[in-house]
């Protein structure tokens, strides 16, 4: 251990400290989080993942990771949005995943959203969130506590997806994704991914 925001694992590596000892949480840490992630149906993923993953651990949703990418067949809008009141009871008992009704609920009305909007969507769902991209920061977080949970851009970015009839789709959760998906580099100073 080095310090609140940083943590020496048993490879030798400094990592965020948010990643705790989990070999999950690391691999995650080192190979995607804050790596830039381009297409549709990858940033859809990722941002029902956000989504389900509001108000618990990201860890949670990483261990069921699979188990929702098969319940809501690869993420496939096309096929979601056709889900109807059987497959979201067969959802409400799929142990593999979150069983939240509203975010089910809400997964499938925003695959219904894509649908309608992205064949008419200039570069899709890639292009619109990846517009709300900000600068890259001048200065890398010293600490955690320096790394936000909302910025102007999150805020922006919210909006026009709320604005396209997307839900749970919050500054916070726009703001994770931004992270996830290597718009913002929060891996703080002293970390390995840092260098």
């Amino acid at each position: 251990m080095t310090g609140a925001s940083l943590r020496v694992a048993d490879d030798g590596r400094s990592r965020c400290a948010w990643v705790g000892t989990d070999e999950l949480y690391a691999q995650y840490h080192d190979d995607e989080w804050g790596v830039e992630l381009r297409g549709d149906r990858p940033l859809f993923e990722k941002l029902t993942l956000e989504a389900f993953q509001s108000g618990l651990s990201w860890i949670t949703i990483l261990r069921r990771r699979e188990g929702f990418r098969q319940a809501f067949d690869g993420f496939d809008w096309h096929h979601v949005a056709r889900y109807d009141d059987d497959d979201v009871q067969r959802l409400m008992t799929d142990e593999g995943i979150i069983r939240n009704r509203a975010k089910i609920d809400a997964t499938i009305a925003n695959s219904r959203v894509l649908v309608e909007w992205l064949e008419n969507e200039p570069g899709g769902l890639d292009a619109l969130i990846w517009s709300h991209r900000p600068a890259p920061r001048a200065v890398r977080p010293a600490s955690l506590a320096e790394v936000p949970a909302q910025t102007d851009e999150s805020r922006a970015l919210a909006r026009a997806l709320k604005a396209r009839g997307l839900r749970f789709v919050g500054p916070t959760t726009a703001y994770a994704l931004m992270q996830s998906a290597g718009l913002v580099d929060d891996h703080v100073a002293g970390c390995w991914r840092a260098d």
